[in-house]
């Protein structure tokens, strides 16, 4: 249950640092925010959102490529 807890948190956190306009961002931050969002990433994907997210993105993949041949 930690890391559901912590997972949005930090969802939150990266929700207020993209809300900034991108001119006034500096490059530590950029790099600080994405690594929040590989960090968010990383909690997310064991938990059953993170699954259904993972097999939704799979399924749109793979009818794009079908749609593509």
């Amino acid at each position: 249950m930690l890391t559901v807890n912590l997972a949005v948190l930090l969802a939150v956190v990266v929700f207020f640092r993209l809300r900034r306009r991108t001119q006034a961002r500096s490059r530590v931050e950029e790099r600080n925010t994405a690594l929040i969002v590989l960090v968010l990433g990383i909690l997310i994907a064991p938990t059953p959102v993170g699954q259904g997210i993972g097999d939704f993105l799979g399924q749109l993949a793979r009818s794009v490529s079908q749609g593509l041949q």
